[in-house]
């Protein structure tokens, strides 16, 4: 299941005078949506401010700099992926991992931060690093080692395919085809990746 930290969030016009928690919550949701619709580059704390309806006082109390504000705003608002699919089967549970990982990658937050690293100089994507990591790359790599250990309690899976190398795998080529070739990650796309790639790393050796 994929749920976003922001799902039950109250209407962030309900009050004028909102402050606090609610205010920033406002605050990074709008950056947010002046990523998705302008971009890193066209991004401006004034933008964000008259999204958030406050005074751009308010957000520079909290965030000193742009990157700050963006960096804070993907790790609360990215999905987050939260069990390991167990359908009875290694390769209906990693189709299924992908297509959770992929609706991160395209909900708004996921958009965002794809945005980010495209838009960026070297210097400020290494700034957004670790919320690339933290929030998608390892959650996935836990998640694939569960499915992997499950594979290889079943007999599906070799033992020693439970390595760092296999679980890069996956989160490694859908980051690098999202960027580099601008895919979308169709089913059909996820299934050759599983059935061409990942299932002949996993197999048995001699089966």
């Amino acid at each position: 299941m994929v749920t976003s930290r922001w799902s039950a969030a109250p209407d962030r016009a309900a009050s004028p005078r909102r402050r606090g928690v609610v205010l920033e919550r406002a605050i990074l949701e709008a950056a947010l949506e002046q990523l998705g619709e302008v971009g890193w580059k066209g991004l401006t704390m004034e933008g964000v401010a008259a999204g958030a309806q406050t005074g751009k006082a308010a957000v520079y109390r909290r965030w000193p700099s742009k990157a700050d504000l963006v960096a804070d705003a993907l790790v609360a608002g990215l999905p987050r992926v939260e069990a390991a699919p167990d359908l009875g089967g290694v390769r209906e549970d990693l189709l299924a991992l992908c297509r959770q990982v992929r609706r991160i990658m395209y909900s708004p937050p996921g958009v965002a931060l794809r945005a980010v690293i495209h838009e960026c100089d070297q210097i400020q994507a290494e700034r957004f690093q670790g919320v690339i990591v933290g929030g998608v790359v390892e959650p996935t790599v836990k998640l694939l080692g569960e499915v992997i250990t499950r594979g290889i309690e079943r007999g599906e899976v070799r033992p020693d395919a439970a390595n760092g190398y296999v679980f890069d795998a996956i989160p490694a080529m859908m980051m690098y085809r999202s960027k580099m070739c601008a895919s979308e990650w169709s089913d059909r796309d996820l299934e050759e990746m599983i059935d061409q790639l990942m299932l002949p790393l996993l197999r048995p050796y001699g089966s």
